[in-house]
């Protein structure tokens, strides 16, 4: 298992973004030298985990829960052979191409060593929106991404470092439940009666989908 691609983006402006300034930070792109890893912070200040790349929608993107964004390169293979056209590490705006690592697979909770230095913990899957779409240039691409249920992995940082591309990912840590982040997405997306089946994963889990879990139980005695 090892790091394929480190990937920045820098904001720029589109004309299919609704945030106020019309800028994006999807299109990221490889990088050769080491990247610094920190925790940014709360979500909504504007900050990601990786330093130098642009977070622009602060309501959906950045803070501590959803500071790396990772993306299994087979996973992009997959999507270039049903495509029919050639994706870039970076394509889906992910911070980590990852090679020999099942990252959609990878359980709620889950540490990951990437390098000498930087632990990071999986957190939920990438909700697809207007944007991606719209980046993407493919029609109904929120639908199908959401079908095919492999979305990547947000991380949260542990432990801060540098990293770059070629260095070594090991799993630190795996929890004894089966949470995964595929079940994470389907449950907090097309599947909504999986949500109880995310609380095992407990505080590791993103905030916003363990208050889903919570509300779902509370609300139908499950």
């Amino acid at each position: 298992m090892r790091l394929l691609s480190v990937n920045l983006g820098r904001a720029r402006a589109v004309p299919y973004t609704d945030q106020p300034e019309g800028l994006t930070g999807i299109d990221k792109q490889p990088i050769q030298g080491p990247v610094k890893v920190t925790a940014p912070g709360p979500k909504g200040i504007g900050a990601g985990g990786l330093a130098g790349d642009s977070v622009c929608d602060t309501r959906h993107h950045g803070g501590d829960d959803q500071a790396v964004y990772a993306v299994a390169r087979e996973d992009l293979d997959d999507w270039e052979r049903e495509l029919g056209r050639q994706l870039a590490s970076g394509a889906f705006g992910e911070n980590l191409t990852t090679e020999g690592l099942d990252v959609s697979g990878a359980r709620i909770g889950e540490r990951w060593r990437v390098g000498a230095e930087v632990v990071l913990e999986v957190t939920c899957g990438r909700i697809p929106c207007l944007t991606f779409q719209e980046h993407m240039g493919e029609k109904g691409w929120v639908k199908r991404f959401t079908q095919k249920g492999a979305p990547g992995a947000y991380l949260r940082v542990i432990r801060p470092g540098e990293i770059r591309a070629g260095d070594p990912i090991e799993i630190v840590h795996r929890p004894d439940h089966d949470v995964t982040v595929a079940l994470q997405f389907r449950a907090v997306t097309t599947e909504r009666q999986l949500l109880p089946r995310l609380l095992p994963a407990g505080e590791a889990l993103h905030p916003e989908a363990l208050k889903a879990a919570r509300k779902y139980v509370a609300r139908h005695g499950v």
